[in-house]
This record gives C-alpha cells, structure tokens and sequence, in this order.
C-alpha cells in the first residue's frame, strides 16, 4: 500500500533491543562494526540474535537491573519494527517532504549478507571470535538508562518532586 512504510517482522532473524539513542550511542562499542544499528526520533533500535527479547527479563534479573525502571524495549516474536531508509533513500524523502519521523540506518546491513552472524547473543559468553556478547550489551544499556533516569529526575526542581506546584 503506497505511504505506507515497509514493517521488518522481529523474532525470525533478529530481535530489537529499543533503548534512548544516549544510551544506545555508548553500547555501540559492545557491537561489531558490522552490527545493523537503527535510529528514529530518539530512539535507538540495537538489532541483537533471535531470541533475545525473550532472554531479557531474565538476563536483567540476573544483572540486577529488574528492580530499576529502565528505558528499555525488547521487540521479538510477533513484533515489528518500520523499516529504516538507507542514506540515499532518506535525502530523497527530504527533498519530497515525507522523512519526518522516518528511521534511518547509522549502520545498515551489509548486502548480500545475513544479519545474524554479527549479532549480540547469550550463546557468545565465553567464546572468543564469536558475535558480541549480549550481556555486555545488555549492562551498558541498562546502566545508560539508569544514569539518564537519574540525571532527569535531578533536573526537575525539588518543589516539584515532592508533588507541590
């Protein structure tokens, strides 16, 4: 249906970890270089193995992350994500007035290559040359949206915080 954007189906080859795009800028570290990466608004989306959003709520439990209210989405089976504009498509949309709101890629996949090779999963613990480690991943984004929570609730005056006007 035209105007309408493409959906990418989460949970077949890939799972999307959807985090503040600060806290998602500090994890890129724990990514390969080659590692799909998503970018809409302020959000960030962190394309990580199949499976992982339904490892989540367990591996930050294990973290010690379950009691916090963090910033963090896990999109997996079931879900999809709209389908980010490559860099030449996106200054094409501009000039035409329909990019607002469009994701865009700061790292698009690679043509002609599956996506999961690259891609954060728990099974990489402890084996050397192999995709990122998830749990790496995982606590550096956790941290960065806690540290982001706090830092916004400390801006807002003390008045405020304890329900006055």
């Amino acid at each position: 249906m035209p105007g309408r954007p493409l959906r990418l189906r989460t949970g077949v080859r890939f799972d999307v970890l959807d985090v503040p795009a600060e806290a998602g800028a500090g994890a890129l570290r724990h990514l390969a270089p080659d590692s799909p990466v998503a970018l809409r608004g302020d959000r960030m989306r962190l394309l990580v193995a199949a499976g992982s959003s339904e490892e989540l709520p367990g591996l930050l439990d294990w973290l010690e992350w379950s009691a916090v209210a963090l910033d963090l989405r896990a999109l997996g089976a079931g879900g999809s994500m709209a389908a980010p504009l490559a860099p030449t498509a996106l200054m094409t949309a501009q000039r035409g007035g329909s990019a607002q709101g469009a994701a865009v890629w700061l790292r698009p996949p690679k043509p002609g290559c599956g996506v999961e090779a690259p891609l954060p999963a728990l099974s990489a613990v402890g084996r050397e040359g192999s995709a990122p480690d998830l749990v790496r991943l995982v606590d550096t984004v956790a941290a960065r949206c806690h540290r982001i929570r706090l830092r916004r609730a400390c801006a807002v005056p003390p008045a405020r915080r304890r329900g006055r006007p």
